[in-house]
C-alpha cells in the first residue's frame, strides 16, 4: 500500500509533457481542478476525460503506474460515495431499513467518484512530470509577483518543494520500519478498526523521529553551505517560454471553453 503512492514522485522519461515549462503544468493543473468543480454533467466529466487520456498519452507514463496511486484513496472514495449515496435527499429508488437510496444520490455519488479519481490522477501528471527544482522555480514565478505586498514567494516555493521531495523519501522509510516491525511480530493487518490504529503507534513514532532527523540535517546542511534565498539568486536554469508552451497554454484555453460549454449546453 505505502508503494502505492505515487503522489509526489517523478518518472524520468523523454515526453513533451516532461519538456514543457512548469509553469504551463501549474496553470494547466489548476485549470483542469477548477474545471472538475465548474461541470456538473456527463458531457463535462467526458470532455475532461478525454483531456486527461491525451495528455497522459503524451507524458509516457505507464498507465499501471498512474493506475497505483489510486489505490491509496480507495478507502477515502468508498467512503465520499457511500455518503453522497445514502445521505442526500430526493426521488426514492431502493430502500434499505432506514437507508434510502435516491436518484440524486446516485447521480452525486458517481460525480464525486470521477471528480476525485480525475483530481488524483491530473496532479500525479505534474508530479511524474516535473522535477522538485522545476516545481519550485515555476510556482516562484508564478507567485512573484505578490512579492509586491512582501509575502515571501522564494520561502514558500521552497517548502513546498522540501515537502514534495519529502514525500517519497517518508515513504520509502515507512516502508522500511514496517517491515522491521513485522519482523519483530507487529500485525498491521488483523483486527478491528480500534486495534488497526493502535498498532500504528510503533509505526508512527519512529517514522517522526526519522522525520525530524532528515529536517535536521536538511537544514544544517543548508546553513553550512551558506543558504540564502530571496532577492539577487540566480538560476542554473532560468525558465523561458518556448512555441510549445504557447500552444499548450491555447490548448488548455479551448479545453476550459469546451469543457464550460459544450458541457453545460449538452446537459
Amino acid at each position: 500500500m505505502i508503494r502505492d503512492i505515487t503522489l509526489g514522485q517523478y518518472y524520468q522519461t523523454d515526453s513533451v509533457i516532461h519538456r514543457l515549462d512548469p509553469r504551463v503544468k501549474l496553470v494547466t493543473t489548476l485549470a483542469f481542478i477548477i474545471s472538475l468543480f465548474i461541470v456538473d454533467n456527463a458531457a463535462g466529466y467526458i470532455i475532461a476525460g478525454l483531456f486527461l487520456a491525451v495528455v497522459i498519452k503524451l507524458s509516457n507514463v505507464p498507465v499501471k503506474f498512474m493506475m497505483r496511486g489510486m489505490k491509496s484513496i480507495a478507502f477515502l472514495l468508498v467512503i465520499a460515495v457511500v455518503f453522497n449515496l445514502f445521505l442526500t435527499q430526493g426521488e426514492v429508488v431502493f430502500s434499505i431499513w432506514k437507508l434510502q437510496i435516491t436518484k440524486e444520490g446516485i447521480r452525486l455519488a458517481i460525480m464525486m467518484a470521477v471528480r476525485l479519481v480525475f483530481l488524483i490522477m491530473g496532479s500525479s501528471v505534474m508530479t511524474l512530470t516535473t522535477t522538485p527544482n522545476n516545481l519550485t522555480d515555476g510556482l516562484e514565478k508564478i507567485l512573484n509577483p505578490l512579492k509586491a505586498i512582501k509575502v515571501p514567494v522564494h520561502e514558500i516555493s521552497m517548502m513546498m518543494s522540501i515537502a514534495l521531495r519529502f514525500i517519497p523519501i517518508l515513504l520509502e522509510e515507512t516502508d522500511k520500519i514496517m517491515k522491521a516491525q513485522i519482523a519483530r511480530g507487529a500485525d498491521f493487518e488483523s483486527g478491528n478498526l480500534l486495534k488497526k490504529v493502535k498498532s500504528m503507534v510503533p509505526l508512527l513514532v519512529p517514522l517522526f523521529i526519522s522525520a525530524f532527523r532528515r529536517a535536521n540535517d536538511l537544514a544544517t546542511a543548508m546553513e553550512a553551505r551558506c543558504y540564502r534565498g530571496g532577492e539577487h539568486r540566480t538560476k542554473m536554469k532560468p525558465l523561458i517560454y518556448s512555441k510549445r508552451d504557447f500552444m499548450a497554454y491555447g490548448t488548455v484555453c479551448v479545453y476550459l471553453a469546451l469543457c464550460v460549454g459544450i458541457g453545460r449546453m449538452l446537459f
